[in-house]
């Protein structure tokens, strides 16, 4: 059995890997490089898979990637490679090098940033755990058999699976940026479907494996799989709603995708403004990297540590994120929001939390007339992005609420709705929060309750 005191400490992977970014960057410079960016991650990643409520796979793997930004001028060159020996570095900077002849001039290239003070910036003791590193198959297997457990106890099967990482990251340039971290991550998810068609989902996710109750988890998808059997059809409409952790999630990305940036911002694609309302008084979201609640991280894939922003406050839009290009662009310093290079996404942020209200979750469909809980939406797509208009599916439990209680299943529907308007029609916030895995990062969301939704079709299924 591995015990801790088998592992490297945390810290002496990066550590490792920032010598080998230091290493490239001299490589680089020494190869005419006017600035050069290393960004090196080692990943340890192991996955226990279950299906039919049976465990049927269990992988592990170790990656180590390679990125470097090679910069002559204004002309930046992006390459990366698997390969950490002499000879892979010498082609990995000779490949960069040919690339950044051959391509355009990037006329308002801001550089590469620089360092906040002296010495390497280190990781955060949060973003980092132990026991999630020292997580055996076995580990995994029991919280898959305890997931499986509870579908069994129900009379459905059980599909999903267990994931246990560590990820070692470092980053090193030219401008006398250094950085390393650890940090861990696991994610138990799951779908449970009964034999009469109705289906459940749970999910958790943690710096800490140990912490996620596999039970528990279990025990929401099956008894979600069972309350969906035998759904009826809505005609399709404007519904109040009560949208659980899941389906916010959805809300939280799309809008961080669309709007929080500042290069949608300079691009003019950007919902957000500054003292813009967007929300009723009860929607507060922030980024916040050191935040224990999500996913930590302590800098960014260019160094720059992670700044709290304050995205939107009691409903009025107040900031957006940054990386160095769009903080040279718009007079501003980075917030730590970069992204590996080449990045077509700009700046993301990456750890967004939305702040919890008053209400307990199971109070949230009280004092509803007639409406719908649903539990999370898939296959969503931007139909407007300016308007931040959004059309996608429920999936997996969407029911029929009257007089403040669950009547009955209903058939999956589809949306299309302005999540702005969303956010302004907000009426309840459930005191409870979840952590989940997001389009980048993580994202630790309540459930709401919007006044109205509009859902323009049906489905037989």
């Amino acid at each position: 059995m591995v015990t801790e005191a088998d592992l490297p400490a945390p810290g002496e992977r990066s550590r490792m890997a920032l010598a080998l970014a230091e290493d490239v960057v001299a490589r680089a410079l020494a190869a005419g490089a006017t600035e050069a960016e290393a960004l090196v991650t080692i990943q340890d990643a192991a996955l226990t898979r279950f299906a039919n409520s049976e465990i049927h796979q269990n992988v592990a793997e170790t990656n180590i990637g390679l990125n470097l930004r090679f910069c002559a001028g204004r002309r930046i060159a992006v390459a990366s490679t698997g390969r950490t020996d002499d000879d892979g570095l010498r082609a990995l900077v000779e490949r960069a090098a040919a690339i950044a002849r051959t391509v355009e001039e990037l006329e308002d290239w801001g550089g590469l940033p620089g360092p906040e003070g002296e010495g390497p910036l280190d990781g955060l003791a949060a973003a980092y755990s132990a026991a999630t590193v020292e997580a055996t198959p076995e580990f995994r297997a029991d919280g898959a058999r305890a997931v499986i457990a509870a579908a069994d106890a129900l009379g459905v099967l059980a599909y999903g699976s267990f994931a246990t990482a560590r990820e070692g990251v470092a980053v090193a340039n030219s401008a006398g940026i250094r950085a390393f971290q650890e940090q861990t991550s696991s994610q138990l998810l799951t779908v449970h479907m009964s034999p009469d068609g109705g289906t459940g989902y749970a999910e958790a996710v943690a710096t800490d494996a140990t912490t996620i109750d596999a039970a528990a988890i279990g025990r929401e998808a099956a008894a979600k799989a069972r309350a969906t059997e035998h759904p009826i059809s809505l005609p399709p409409g404007d519904y109040p709603v009560v949208l659980e952790e899941y389906a916010v999630l959805d809300i939280a990305d799309m809008l961080g995708y669309l709007g929080f940036s500042a290069l949608a911002v300079q691009e003019g694609r950007s919902f957000a403004q500054p003292g813009k309302r967007i929300g009723s008084d009860l929607v507060t979201i922030v980024d916040d990297g050191a935040d224990p609640a999500g996913l930590p991280m302590a800098f960014d894939y260019e160094g720059v540590r992670k700044q709290r922003v304050v995205l939107v406050e009691s409903g009025v839009c107040r900031d957006v994120v940054y990386d160095a290009q769009t903080a040279a662009r718009g007079g501003r310093r980075s917030t730590g929001h970069g992204l590996p290079a080449p990045n077509p996404y700009g700046p993301f942020p990456m750890n967004m939390l939305m702040a919890a209200g008053e209400t307990p979750r199971d109070h949230l469909i009280a004092g509803m007339e007639r409406g719908l809980l649903v539990t999370r939406f898939h296959y969503t797509n931007p139909v407007h992005p300016k308007l931040a208009i959004v059309t996608g599916m429920t999936r997996d439990g969407t029911f029929l609420v009257e007089d403040g209680r669950i009547v009955g299943p209903v058939r999956n529907l589809r949306y299309t709705q302005s999540y702005l308007d969303a956010l302004a029609g907000v009426t309840a916030v459930s005191r409870e929060r979840k952590t989940l895995r997001g389009f980048l990062g993580s994202a630790v969301v309540p459930a709401l309750r919007i006044e109205s939704w509009t859902f323009t079709g049906a489905t037989e299924h």
